[in-house]
């Protein structure tokens, strides 16, 4: 579906696959080398805890160069630094293919994620174009976005059996080039005008986001394997939170900060934040745990994983069709509690599923959650970006990529460590279970673990759903002169 970026020009489905490609090759490799681990230990030589680097210093070179990107976008133009960093992450992914071992391979992995850091808020600043009176977010954005770590469990398991672990970075090198051919088509007027004058680099504030970042982002992962008290992961996790804090308070202190903390500056704004953190969370934290689920406890493989999930991102897109158009019928609030109360329906849905339900039942379920998902992000994220003047743009979509990161990480890893706790209480509940074999022990303990799981998901949902009611359907008053676009009511 073709964006609008302009009175009467619409972007092109080729000006489009450019600005998307990058962000799902972005998110794709955030999941994607999980499945490769143990075929890269294997090939390299070296210890699984060796391994599990490739992984997390990309991640953690996501959080860190992230907040850089509002800052680039202002110094050198959106799409320069867009194409830029489609080029960096094409040569890292064909680098990292090559790698003789893991040093070298993670080495490869930090540059990739610097390169993958701001493609999606980068890519979010043309989709949203330079018309204020047209901007609005391309249901095909929305769908893409949960589309890409849906389906890289299945990605991985096509690929790796039929050409090795290199295959899943060497794929990214034709889909790098279609996007920069893509980017060649994307017109001027799709780009956020520059301002005149570009502020000095904070570079203090840059440290104490960047740093934040990095602390949660490592501590949180780490936590769920070591768990979240131990001595060498809670400094982490409680250091990135002081420094994000400190950073608020020196942001606000400061109109040239690193990236503008404008978005936060009403209640209905820190609201609707708030709002699509917890989206994130509900979303995601399923998208982790239904892949364990299916394969580990029904013994399914990683493509049939991602045939479960892929229905869910088709839908989200089909429902952010329609989260633009009801906002201008019934309004902001009422399209995103709707969105909220097919969300939380679904979710409880989930808990039909057990270790025998067929995949078929389970996607359709999911269906209903991406539906839901397109429903309630499309209108509240157009309602948070879609009136910033255009010099404000690159500052608003960098702070809602930050806040969805740490949000989106930290809130994943404590369901999932919810999910390994209930996991093994129920084990140690069956353990004396004399009438059940072992095996059937595990499924009754597996299960439970799940649906309790499920539970804390659904009660999120509910909280979302308050949360929705609570949006006002009047747009929060602007900095300059800026309005809201028309149906984004």
């Amino acid at each position: 579906m073709a964006q609008s970026e302009g009175p009467g020009i619409r972007l092109g489905g080729l000006a489009q696959v450019g600005l998307l490609a990058g962000p799902f090759m972005s998110m794709v490799d955030s999941s994607i080398v999980n499945v490769a681990l143990p075929d890269i230990a294997r090939s390299l030589h070296s210890p699984l805890s060796t391994v599990q680097w490739v992984v997390s210093l990309y991640l953690l070179a996501l959080g860190v160069a992230l907040p850089a990107t509002a800052y680039l976008a202002k110094r050198f133009g959106t799409k320069r630094v867009y194409g830029a960093s489609l080029v960096g992450f094409t040569c890292a992914s064909a680098l990292c293919a090559l790698s003789p071992s893991v040093g070298v391979l993670s080495a490869w992995r930090v540059v990739q994620g610097i390169f993958g850091a701001g493609m999606v808020p980068l890519a979010m600043n043309m989709l949203f174009g330079e018309s204020q009176s047209q901007r609005q977010m391309s249901p095909l954005a929305g769908m893409m976005l949960f589309l890409a770590p849906a389906i890289a469990p299945a990605i991985g398991g096509l690929l790796i059996p039929a050409a090795g672990w290199p295959s899943i970075f060497l794929v990214n090198i034709p889909v790098g080039l279609v996007a920069l051919l893509g980017m060649r088509r994307i017109p001027p007027s799709a780009e956020p005008r520059m301002s005149e004058k570009v502020p000095a680099f904070d570079l203090p504030g840059f440290l104490l986001l960047a740093l934040g970042i990095a602390g949660i982002t490592y501590g949180t992962t780490a936590a769920v394997q070591q768990g979240w008290l131990q001595p060498d992961v809670w400094p982490y996790w409680a250091c990135g939170t002081v420094l994000l804090v400190l950073y608020g308070v020196w942001a606000a202190r400061r109109p040239d900060a690193i990236v503008h903390p404008g978005l936060l500056s009403t209640p209905q704004r820190v609201l609707a934040m708030g709002l699509n953190a917890l989206v994130s969370v509900v979303t995601f934290a399923l998208v982790v745990l239904v892949p364990v689920w299916v394969q580990e406890f029904q013994g399914r493989s990683a493509i049939v994983a991602g045939l479960v999930l892929l229905p869910q991102g088709v839908m989200t897109g089909v429902g952010a069709i329609l989260g633009n158009a009801l906002p201008g019928r019934v309004g902001v609030r009422a399209t995103a509690a709707l969105g909220m109360a097919i969300l939380s329906l679904s979710t409880l849905g989930m808990l039909a599923v057990g270790i025998a339900t067929p995949p078929w039942l389970t996607a359709l379920i999911l269906s209903g959650r991406g539906f839901a998902i397109g429903l309630v992000i499309q209108p509240v994220l157009n309602r948070l970006l879609g009136s910033l003047p255009p010099a404000e743009i690159p500052d608003g979509n960098t702070l809602f990529n930050i806040f969805d990161r740490i949000g989106g990480a930290t809130g994943i890893a404590l369901i999932t460590t919810y999910f390994q706790t209930r996991l093994r209480t129920a084990g140690a509940a069956l353990a004396g279970h004399a009438a059940a074999s072992p095996g059937q022990r595990l499924q009754l303990a597996a299960v439970g673990g799940f649906h309790q799981t499920l539970w804390l998901v659904s009660v999120l949902s509910i909280l979302g759903l308050l949360m929705a009611l609570a949006l006002s359907d009047r747009a929060s008053a602007q900095s300059g002169t800026a309005q809201m676009p028309p149906g984004v009511a």
